[in-house]
């Protein structure tokens, strides 16, 4: 088969079926397959209307046939105009940046379609079925068919267990309220106020822009409170500009200032007022599996590191730190998956105080243990659950926790644990949750009356 010596020989892709100058072999069964996907490649760089002809077919043997391959093509088209249907406030960088589609740009149908279905990853939208394509003698319209979702969220939960020195039932709990493109720009705004059963409270309220100006630049500020009952208030504000690099890949560099205030009658050498600035790097990756409404996200990459110094009456202390938290499910089957997370977070300094270390435990950290409760300067929590499917709406899970701290202001390093079980209930209310577990440590017993329940339902709206 001989081809025009002006046609593009790598849209061809004939591989070993080269024979000499602008000819080339095929076995006749696999003609007509190899010209159909010739005849996409040609559509996929702008020509969808290009043909394909075998002429001059002559007779060699009673097994070769000679054909010239006749290709006509027309003017390449690009896009034109984007048209929204359905949700027409769709915030239009999100088009050009999260979509990566723009007026301009070479029409590639199979392209199109690829780009589209990531309006599933959006929280706040989701598409409603293929695009379309309008052509006209001059020009090309896409159109996109997009419903606005419900994402607007509110998460608490509620949890008792017994106090070991009163022996009386403690609770706690939390309030989270998330607020995602209520005008439309696709900013999120969250909402967030803990009460720990160790009489601590947690104040947060942070606000998350992206694609600002019509560009893959963010900006994110927040705000965190926190209060160790009559010891010590922390007031973090911090401010990260974001490049969202594409879908799944963000970074960014920051700002993060703390003010200490020690609420005791007198400074201590691990207790006293301070100030802390610093310069922090970001990267997050996000990988949704938005056909599961149980577990809509795969998995969570979030890393952050700083550099800076804290301040205070004993004079500047330069300090870095580091923060990690992932989570991954490894989907075994229909019913069967296995999630793992690892939360981590070290502090470097040549010396500490009491108001500036980590504090984790509970139902997001290390499970059976209270909210909150541990303290430490360097620390890592491996979760797990095995989850098994009753329903598209029902599941229950184990629970599996180890981690391991180290607080140099205590001179002590320890290992804990946690085990129990769950359950989860997609109801018309929301996600409804239930943990029940107990932890212990390498110098403690198991003991049952140390277990922690929780529940918690997130409702969407």
């Amino acid at each position: 088969m001989y081809y025009d010596a002006n046609f593009d020989v790598d849209l061809l892709k004939l591989n070993n079926n080269l024979k000499g100058e602008n000819f080339f072999e095929l076995k006749i069964t696999e003609l007509e397959t190899y010209l159909k996907s010739l005849n996409s490649r040609i559509a996929e760089q702008g020509d969808p209307f290009s043909t394909l002809q075998l002429v001059n077919i002559s007779k060699l043997t009673y097994k070769l046939l000679s054909a010239d391959l006749k290709i006509v093509s027309n003017e390449k088209r690009r896009i034109d105009k984007i048209i929204i249907k359905g949700y027409e406030k769709f915030p239009k960088s999100y088009l050009k940046h999260f979509m990566k589609l723009k007026t301009g740009k070479s029409f590639n149908l199979n392209a199109i379609k690829e780009k589209v279905e990531l309006l599933n990853e959006l929280r706040f939208a989701s598409k409603i079925k293929d695009p379309e394509v309008l052509f006209t003698q001059d020009s090309t319209t896409l159109y996109i068919y997009v419903e606005k979702t419900k994402t607007n969220s509110f998460d608490g939960f509620l949890g008792f267990g017994t106090n070991e020195n009163t022996n009386k039932i403690e609770f706690d709990g939390y309030l989270d309220l998330r607020l995602i493109n209520n005008l439309n720009f696709g900013e999120t705004l969250n909402l967030l106020y803990k009460s720990d059963e160790i009489d601590q409270q947690t104040f947060m309220v942070d606000a998350d822009l992206p694609y600002l100006f019509s560009s893959p630049i963010g900006l994110q500020v927040g705000l965190n409170i926190f209060r160790k009952d009559s010891t010590f208030l922390n007031a973090k504000q911090y401010a990260k500009i974001n490049y969202l690099i594409n879908a799944q890949h963000k970074v960014g560099v920051g700002i993060n200032t703390t003010t200490s205030t020690n609420l005791l009658e007198n400074d201590t050498d691990i207790l006293n007022d301070y100030k802390s600035n610093y310069y922090t790097l970001h990267y997050n990756y996000t990988k949704p599996q938005p056909y599961d409404p149980l577990f809509p996200v795969n998995f969570w990459f979030d890393f952050s590191s700083g550099l800076g110094s804290r301040t205070n009456n004993l004079g500047k202390e330069n300090q870095t730190i580091f923060t990690l938290d992932a989570y991954k499910i490894f989907n075994l089957n229909n019913k069967n998956s296995f999630y793992t997370r690892i939360n981590s977070a070290t502090l470097a300094s040549d010396n500490y105080l009491d108001n500036e270390l980590f504090r984790f435990g509970g139902i997001n950290s290390i499970r059976g243990f209270e909210e909150n409760s541990l303290v430490a300067n360097l620390y890592g929590v491996l979760s797990t659950e095995y989850r098994y499917r009753l329903s598209t709406s029902l599941y229950v899970h184990s629970v599996l926790d180890a981690a391991y701290f180290e607080n140099k202001l205590t001179d002590n390093k320890e290992k804990l644990f946690g085990f129990g079980f769950g359950l989860g209930l997609l109801t018309n209310a929301g996600l409804f949750r239930l943990n029940y577990s107990s932890g212990k440590t390498e110098n403690r017993q198991f003991k049952l009356s140390d277990s922690k329940a929780h529940l918690s339902l997130t409702a969407t709206f």
